[in-house]
């Protein structure tokens, strides 16, 4: 039985997608819910799995072509395994008649068949096809082929590689194709930047009332609330939310010629994943506790770097917070993400002297950097929502007291 594999339905702010990777090539067994193909978006990569057990007979489109929502992409023969659909053979016995023959016509004809996705891997890799050993239908090199061969010579030839001579001062080049995702990113980035009246605020914060109140309940916090860990992210997610009930102007959005003022408080927390920036969404962050901030925060950042956030988690948001100093970042000016108009970026945690009460004292400061669209957000307004972060975040008591 023949069944049609679909591209996923993508939400309508998503027109179309890319066939990223193909995990199975046509003829190789399949059982039911493997991963098969990758369709990445704007957004997010997408997972498409078996419907069954059986095998892919044919592949319509191919690594790097665009497809549309519920698009047609391959056909599936559900319980074959590695045969052809109208072999005239039983799903076991096929693959071992038809590959005794097809295994020994690349050798005759003297040339080798090379998968699409092998094909761009040993392109990105360097590995000439002629020397990969196929262990695919008919003697097909797959990706895992080329994969292996490039890797086997540094670990199995030591001697072989010494042989390759390089000229002294060669300057070595590699040229790969943009990712969609990192060609979306870059499309906001400047979008932001040219469309967008945004200048940057700063401030510095005192995080040794923090670093106290961790220091002395982190452990009983952890205790009470099932293994949750008591981290920074989440007092200062905890202090915006409070801040932007104070100024509705930093958590509205511009539509047009329209404000849109909105009356909850959708938080996003960028996280850096392997293919690029994604900010996922705390959805009413006005109703979470500490616990359940720390939670979800944990969590979406777990999801972000495996690729297993839905484009929905990603969708919407109406404030950012960017902490640039898990990489040791000390000051920066954030991007705002549009229709936000406005973006709260955090820093390293660095001592430094500090005047207080007349003397010098050693203290973990951070710098604070507030990015906003001047056409929404006046100076004023501005300044008093990272002025409002800051004293919260010195005087912990003020979150809980909402003063």
């Amino acid at each position: 039985m023949t069944i049609e594999i679909k591209a996923p339905t993508f939400p309508e702010s998503v027109q179309d997608g890319t066939v990223a990777t193909w995990h199975k090539q046509p003829g190789e067994a399949v059982s039911r819910d493997e991963l098969i193909v990758d369709i990445e978006t704007d957004k997010v990569v997408l997972e498409v799995v078996a419907p069954a057990d059986g095998a892919i007979s044919e592949i319509i489109k191919g690594e790097g072509d665009t497809v549309l929502s519920n698009e047609v992409i391959a056909l599936f023969t559900e319980g074959a395994a590695g045969s052809e659909e109208g072999a005239g053979a039983s799903a076991e016995a096929a693959p071992a008649a038809a590959e005794a023959p097809a295994a020994a016509a690349p050798a005759a004809a003297g040339e080798k068949i090379a998968m699409p996705s092998a094909k761009k891997m040993a392109a990105e890799k360097g590995v000439d096809l002629a020397g990969v050993e196929g262990t695919g239908k008919g003697g097909r090199v797959l990706k895992e082929d080329v994969m292996k061969a490039g890797t086997a010579p540094a670990a199995s030839a030591p001697a072989a590689a010494a042989q390759v001579e390089v000229a002294a001062g060669e300057r070595v080049e590699k040229r790969v194709p943009m990712t969609r995702m990192r060609k979306r990113i870059a499309e906001r980035l400047l979008d932001a930047s040219q469309s967008t009246a945004m200048l940057t605020t700063f401030n510095e914060v005192n995080m040794k009332p923090i670093m106290d109140l961790r220091k002395n309940y982190k452990d009983l916090f952890e205790k009470t609330h099932n293994g949750t860990r008591l981290g920074f992210m989440g007092f200062f997610v905890k202090a915006a939310v409070e801040a932007l009930k104070r100024y509705s102007a930093v958590n509205a959005s511009i539509d047009g010629n329209d404000i849109v003022y909105h009356g909850y408080q959708d938080i996003g927390v960028a996280v850096s994943s392997p293919k690029g920036l994604v900010v996922p969404i705390l959805r009413n962050a006005e109703n979470m506790g500490l616990a359940d901030m720390e939670n979800n925060i944990r969590d979406l950042g777990v999801r972000a770097r495996d690729g297993k956030l839905s484009i929905d988690e990603m969708t919407g948001g109406t404030f950012t917070i960017t902490n640039g100093g898990v990489f040791g970042s000390l000051l920066s000016t954030p991007i705002l993400n549009p229709p936000q108009t406005a973006i709260l970026g955090m820093h390293k945690i660095q001592e430094r002297p500090m005047a207080v009460n007349g003397k010098v004292e050693i203290l973990p400061m951070m710098y604070l950097a507030l990015s906003y669209d001047h056409r929404l957000i006046d100076g004023k307004e501005a300044v008093g929502f990272l002025v409002a972060i800051k004293e919260m975040i010195e005087d912990p008591a003020r979150i809980l007291l909402e003063v």
